[in-house]
């Protein structure tokens, strides 16, 4: 019993982080994360 609680709970979070992901809404959040390890950085590494 307690099993299939829990492939159940883990399969609303799958589903619900998998919504979350493809709102169109969210869309330009994760281009701008997409592009952050292509930027230059602004000022020189500190020593």
């Amino acid at each position: 019993m307690t099993g299939g609680i829990i492939t159940l709970a883990l399969l609303l979070l799958f589903v619900g982080g998998w919504a979350f992901i493809w709102r169109p809404s969210h869309k330009a959040m994760f281009d701008a994360a997409a592009r952050l390890p292509l930027e230059d950085d602004a000022e020189e590494p500190r020593q």
